[in-house]
């Protein structure tokens, strides 16, 4: 193949059409416009926002008030009766919670809540901590790491 032989895929191209150049091309006169009428005008037709003079969408909906904080971190909860089916000494972070189905991603932000008792001491790492959770957990003989949140 040579660079003079390039062409684009059949059908990928498809010609212009030109209206309004004699009745034979079959888009003359009018130019598939119709007969007369704003959309018929050189420059005619509504502006976006206009509905014929109907209340328009935009006004017919109330302000949103408020704003959106950009820096929010959205945690995950998880239950300390949820942590019911790690063995007695092993480390849960966000990697293991996931492997075992407790959260979706090891990227998401995890708090732990204190829902629910612990029996057997875990080294339990995660971003927040409730105060009932954290006293859970050293009570059951465990430990409470606090991880640093990365955004992605």
């Amino acid at each position: 193949m040579k660079l003079h032989e390039l062409q684009p895929a059949e059908g990928a191209k498809k010609k212009r059409k030109r209206v309004g150049r004699g009745i034979a091309a079959g888009q003359g006169k009018t130019a598939g416009r119709g007969t007369k009428g704003q959309n018929a005008r050189t420059g005619g037709g509504v502006r976006p926002y206009f509905e014929g003079g109907q209340l328009p969408l935009v006004r017919r909906l109330p302000f949103k008030r408020g704003f959106t904080n950009i820096w929010r971190i959205e945690y995950t909860p998880v239950n300390l009766e949820r942590l019911d089916r790690f063995p007695a000494g092993s480390e849960v972070t966000p990697e293991t919670l996931a492997e075992a189905g407790i959260i979706k991603s090891p990227r998401e932000a995890v708090v732990i809540l204190g829902q629910g008792d612990l029996d057997r001491p875990l080294t339990v790492k995660a971003h927040r901590f409730s105060a009932s959770a954290r006293e859970k957990i050293l009570k059951a003989g465990g430990t409470v790491e606090v991880l640093e949140y990365e955004r992605a």
